[in-house]
């Protein structure tokens, strides 16, 4: 039955909604409980991984829900039956993947920091910033593009929330994207290769 559980998590909404165990368990169609301990399976062994939100007093989050993510972007294409690049580029998937790999690369960066419990995510009723990075109440925000050509428009969300927080503890905003070399985009934002995220 793990397999049943894996196929759901690769739904690509799953990537853009905060994770909900009930509507989990109902759309594998088995018992709350039965989700919850396939879940925690799935965790204790490396899989899948829920991110949790950051808050703040000043942002007034309204999510507590964590978002779901395998923790291998090759498995997650294998069970979307994604085969080659071509495929991978046709996907509707494509972004929900990319962002995947990213969050991936973040958790690598993390631990080789040995800094356990620094990546979240952040949405609010409207807006959302894929991850932020706390490190001792400062901040580093990044959205993940699937583009090679990052955009003003793609860091509308970053600096909402870095207006939201405070911009003294913004140390950083990136749209992490395909470009081969990062560039600014606007106020203080860059695009960001993912060969440099380090």
């Amino acid at each position: 039955m793990l397999p049943k559980i894996l196929i759901a998590s690769t739904d690509a909404r799953r990537f853009s909604f905060p994770f909900k165990r009930r509507h989990y368990a109902r759309d594998v169609g088995v018992a709350p409980s039965t989700a919850n301990h396939w879940l925690s399976t799935l965790e204790a062994s490396g899989q899948v991984v829920l991110l949790e939100p950051w808050f703040s007093n000043r942002t007034k989050s309204i999510v507590k829900s964590p978002k779901l993510y395998l923790a291998d972007t090759g498995l997650l294409c294998a069970l979307l039956n994604i085969g080659s690049e071509d495929a991978l580029h046709q996907s509707p998937a494509v972004g929900a993947i990319w962002e995947t790999f990213v969050f991936a690369q973040l958790r690598s960066r993390e631990r080789r920091a040995r800094r356990a419990g620094s990546l979240f995510f952040w949405r609010d009723r409207t807006r959302e910033v894929d991850f932020v990075v706390d490190v001792g109440g400062r901040l580093e925000l990044f959205e993940a593009k699937w583009t090679e050509l990052p955009a003003e428009s793609d860091v509308v969300n970053l600096d909402f929330m870095r207006k939201t927080v405070g911009k003294a503890r913004v140390i950083r905003g990136a749209v992490v994207s395909r470009t081969p070399n990062s560039f600014p985009i606007v106020n203080g934002f860059r695009a960001q290769a993912i060969s440099e995220l380090s």
